[in-house]
């Protein structure tokens, strides 16, 4: 029971954010369920047990009042890598986002900032190669040329859901925009 994690949803019934998803603790989605912050939406069969009550562990709680999301995601390793398709873009190679690093096209030692428009995923053998040395210095062209996404593309790149790592009450709330079968 210690590792169960909450959905959380915005007031709306849609996750907060998908990378990552937006989870909580089950001890934290307790917390403001008894602060009257959220709602209810779903139970595991799991009870937490104190010496004068027992509830069902909630799956998936929803706020009460509606959070408008930033309009840009968050620059992080793992949205750069989702952004440029877990690939590297010197050699266009493809791996999954442990095999990846991530490289400052105009390198930080010549005034280049860590930003969306001059960081891309990068192979370690392209990334040891172009070392401190602009694309074309290092005769290395860039497969794409790096920008800010928005949160849209970024969720249409996310890979598949696995569904098996998801409980079942969260599978309604994470496929909204999956097409619907005839």
């Amino acid at each position: 029971m210690m590792d169960l994690q909450t959905l959380v949803l915005n007031a709306d019934y849609r996750p907060l954010s998908y990378n990552p998803l937006s989870l909580w603790s089950w001890k934290d989605a307790f917390t403001a369920l008894f602060l009257d912050r959220v709602t209810l939406v779903a139970s595991y069969d799991v009870e937490a047990r104190s010496p004068s009550r027992s509830l069902r562990v909630p799956s998936v709680v929803a706020l009460k009042n509606y959070v408008a999301l930033a309009r840009s995601p968050a620059f992080t390793r793992y949205n750069i890598y989702l952004r440029d398709g877990f690939s590297c873009q010197y050699c266009g190679l493809r791996l999954p986002s442990g095999g990846l690093t991530f490289d400052h096209v105009v390198p930080r030692s010549r005034g280049g900032l860590s930003s969306w428009e001059n960081v891309v995923a990068a192979c370690s053998p392209c990334n040891l190669r172009k070392a401190n040395r602009t694309p074309a210095e290092a005769d290395m062209p860039l497969m794409t040329e790096p920008r800010r996404p928005t949160r849209y593309e970024l969720h249409h790149r996310q890979p598949e859901f696995d569904h098996r790592q998801y409980h079942h009450t969260w599978l309604d709330y994470l496929y909204w925009d999956s097409e619907l079968e005839n």
